[in-house]
């Protein structure tokens, strides 16, 4: 079992702008089928954990069909958040060691995903949860935003690729510098 974090980034660090917008990011070219493209990675993943911007915005953009993940998802906040009907998503605050502890015995043997915010992903590294990071960078830069590891981290290239418009690397987080 591996936990990820897995997003796209701006070539100056940033996977959103000020406003939480990520319109520079779907309008960027990437083979989909292509190397570390997002449809076989979460294929391979068992549960999700995300903050509450990042599921604002997807649950913001539902379709008729609802949320769109069939995996258990964990939302970190500090605040009410709607549920739609029928998704697999707890609302939890604190620590995330208890929770990436629930999060394992919920799907044994599958690997987990932090996605979306940078702060999440540090806090799991922080607890020495985290063991990979994968970035997809994408051909702007935003000069502000959200950072995309707000954190001092040793990590190790294990893999690095061109996807269309994207430098994708693979990291394996060795620890806190």
């Amino acid at each position: 079992m591996t936990t990820h974090y897995y997003t796209a980034s701006s070539l100056d660090g940033f996977i959103a702008t000020p406003e939480n917008s990520l319109d520079w990011l779907l309008k960027q070219d990437i083979d989909l089928e292509g190397p570390m493209a997002y449809p076989a990675f979460i294929d391979s993943m068992g549960a999700i954990a995300m903050g509450a911007t990042t599921y604002e915005s997807i649950h913001a953009e539902e379709d008729d069909d609802g949320w769109p993940y069939t995996r258990p998802t964990w939302v970190f906040t500090h605040r009410a958040l709607p549920v739609t009907e029928g998704a697999d998503v707890r609302i939890v605050q604190g620590d995330v060691r208890p929770v990436h502890a629930e999060m394992t015995a919920a799907v044994p043997g599958k690997d987990l995903w932090v996605m979306g915010g940078g702060e999440l992903a540090g806090q799991f590294a922080d607890a020495g949860l985290l063991d990979e990071v994968w970035v997809q960078y994408a051909p702007v830069t935003l000069g502000a935003g959200a950072p995309l590891l707000p954190r001092a981290l040793d990590l190790e290239i294990i893999d690095v690729v061109r996807n269309r418009a994207f430098t994708c690397g693979r990291y394996r987080v060795r620890g806190a510098l």
